[in-house]
């Protein structure tokens, strides 16, 4: 029997009843198959949602803060220009000095 070919014959006669079952098991695989791959997807989403959520606030945040920041700038460069520069102080002390009496110094 070492040179005997298979029979493919066989695999026609096969009962339509086993056929039928297997069938319906390879159904049933791929069906639970698919409602895995459907409730990974639905919590895959739900996951990004939360995470979107989050970035989205955290987006805001950051605005808020630049904003915040960008009104202090703008007060803290009006208030230095009020100060006077250093220059303009040595000329006042100049000036200061002239009109001083001569024997204060």
């Amino acid at each position: 029997m070492a040179g005997e070919q298979p029979n493919y014959q066989d695999s026609y006669n096969v009962d339509p009843n086993l056929k039928l079952h297997d069938l319906e098991e390879k159904q049933r695989i791929l069906k639970n198959q698919l409602l895995l791959i459907g409730q990974n997807l639905i919590e895959f989403r739900e996951k990004n949602n939360k995470d979107l959520i989050e970035i989205k606030k955290g987006i805001e945040i950051m605005k808020s803060d630049v904003e915040r920041f960008t009104s202090f700038l703008d007060t803290a460069s009006e208030e230095l220009q009020k100060f006077v520069k250093k220059d303009d102080f040595d000329i006042l002390a100049k000036q200061m000095r002239m009109f001083q009496p001569l024997g204060r110094k």
